[in-house]
C-alpha cells in the first residue's frame, strides 16, 4: 500500500512540474514578445493553453483519488493540498499568458511607449518570480519561496508608476488613449502573473513548514488600522 501510495505521490508532482514547464514557456514568449516587439513570439501561446487545462484536470483528479483511497494525514496531506492549489495558480498563469499574448499583438506598434513606461522591466520582474516560484516547488525551497514573496512590492511599484504613466500621457495626448488603455490592462495582468508567483510560493511554504501565510500582509495592516476598543 506504501509502495503505491508513494508512486502516486511521485506521479503528481511529475504532472505538475511538467504543467509548470509549459506554463513557464508561455511566460517565457509573451514576456519577451513584449520585451522585443516581435509578435510571433506569441504563436502558439493560446494553443498550448488547451494542454495546461488537460493537464489541471488530471492532477484534480489525482488529488482527489489519492484523498480517497489513501486517506493522507500530516506531510503527505499537506502536499496534496499544496499541490491542488498550486495546480489552480498554474492554470491562472496559463490564462494570464494568454492575455497578455493578445495585448502585445494591440500594443506593438507602441514600443517606445511601452519602454518608457518600463513595462518591460515589470514583466521581466514577474516573469522571474514565476520562475523562482516553480523552482521553489521543485525543490522543495521554502527560502526561495521567501524571495518570491518579498519581490511581489518590485512588480506593484512598477504597476503603480506605469499606471500613473499612462494616465498622464492620455490626458496630454488623446490620440495615445487607445494604446494606453491596452497597456494598462496589460499592466493589471502582469500584476496578477506576479501574485500568482507569490501564491505559489505561499503554498510551498505551507507544505514544506506547516505555515499558512496567505494574506499576510493584507491581515497585519487590518489589524494595525484596526481601532483601539474602548476600555
Amino acid at each position: 500500500m506504501q509502495e503505491h501510495f508513494n508512486a502516486e505521490i511521485d506521479s503528481l508532482k511529475n504532472n505538475l512540474i511538467k504543467m509548470a514547464s509549459i506554463v513557464d514557456e508561455q511566460v517565457e514568449r509573451v514576456i519577451e514578445a513584449l520585451e522585443t516587439g516581435k509578435v510571433e513570439l506569441c504563436k502558439g501561446v493560446k494553443a498550448r493553453d488547451i494542454e495546461v487545462d488537460a493537464y489541471d484536470n488530471l492532477i484534480q483528479a489525482q488529488c482527489e483519488n489519492i484523498l480517497a483511497l489513501f486517506q493522507p494525514f500530516a506531510g503527505d496531506l499537506r502536499f496534496i493540498i499544496s499541490a491542488m492549489m498550486i495546480n489552480n495558480q498554474l492554470e491562472r498563469c496559463g490564462d494570464i499568458a494568454v492575455n497578455i499574448a493578445k495585448r502585445v499583438k494591440k500594443t506593438a506598434d507602441n514600443y517606445p511607449l511601452i519602454v518608457e513606461a518600463q513595462i518591460n522591466e515589470m514583466g521581466k520582474q514577474a516573469r522571474k518570480m514565476l520562475k523562482e516560484a516553480i523552482n521553489s516547488f521543485i525543490y522543495n525551497d521554502s527560502q526561495l519561496a521567501e524571495t518570491v514573496m518579498k519581490e511581489d512590492e518590485i512588480v506593484d511599484k512598477y504597476n503603480k508608476q506605469a499606471f500613473k504613466f499612462l494616465v498622464s500621457k492620455m490626458q496630454a495626448q488623446p490620440e495615445l488613449i487607445e494604446p494606453c488603455s491596452h497597456l494598462i490592462v496589460m499592466t493589471k495582468h502582469i500584476e496578477r502573473l506576479a501574485d500568482h508567483a507569490t501564491n505559489i510560493a505561499e503554498d510551498l511554504v505551507f507544505y514544506v513548514e506547516a505555515k499558512i501565510i496567505s494574506h499576510k500582509k493584507k491581515l497585519q495592516k487590518l489589524e494595525k488600522n484596526k481601532p483601539e476598543e474602548d476600555s
